[in-house]
């Protein structure tokens, strides 16, 4: 796809949540199922069914994915996605490449063994390390919008509000 090809795409969409504010506002969501008699959840991401269980570190046996595992890959798969559509709507020459994450977790909060040490990544790293020819203030550029615009990136970095309820909940009334 070319620049004109993704904004000929894109055109009719930002006019329509420019005129219709409300259009852009969706609710993305994900489900998942208990395994009966194991300790996973297997959820739909829309081309595959994924079985997700706990990390070795924590006792899993490593045959299920890792559920910190998948929000690096999500991570990954958004600023890679994202990366791709800003150097080819600001034409950064872009051949190929690839995108990398990792993150430090320490098991001990998660398992409760220490209440001091914090459940969840302290820290994330993303890289990149792509084939072109773009000069480096197209690469500050091209990464600059790719953070700006990642999804997932600003997700993790902002912290959104979130909620945990059971839908027995909403019977109760």
């Amino acid at each position: 796809m070319n620049a004109e090809e993704l904004r000929a795409l894109q055109a009719p969409l930002k006019a329509r949540y420019k005129e219709t504010p409300d259009a852009a506002a969706i609710t993305l969501t994900a489900d998942g199922r208990l395994g009966d008699e194991d300790i996973t959840c297997s959820v739909e991401t829309g081309k595959a069914l994924v079985r997700a269980g706990l990390h070795p570190a924590t006792g899993g046996d490593g045959l299920s994915a890792c559920s910190g595992d998948m929000l690096l890959q999500a991570l990954v798969a958004c600023a890679g996605v994202t990366l791709r559509a800003v150097a080819t709507a600001l034409e950064v020459p872009l051949s190929g490449g690839t995108v990398h994450a990792e993150g430090d977790l320490d098991f001990r909060g998660t398992l409760g063994t220490d209440k001091e040490t914090p459940v969840g990544f302290r820290d994330i790293r993303l890289r990149f390390d792509l084939d072109t020819d773009a000069t480096p203030e197209q690469l500050a550029t091209l990464f600059r919008l790719t953070e700006r615009y990642c999804v997932v990136y600003q997700t993790l970095a902002g912290s959104p509000g979130i909620t945990l309820a059971d839908s027995a909940d909403d019977n109760r009334d």
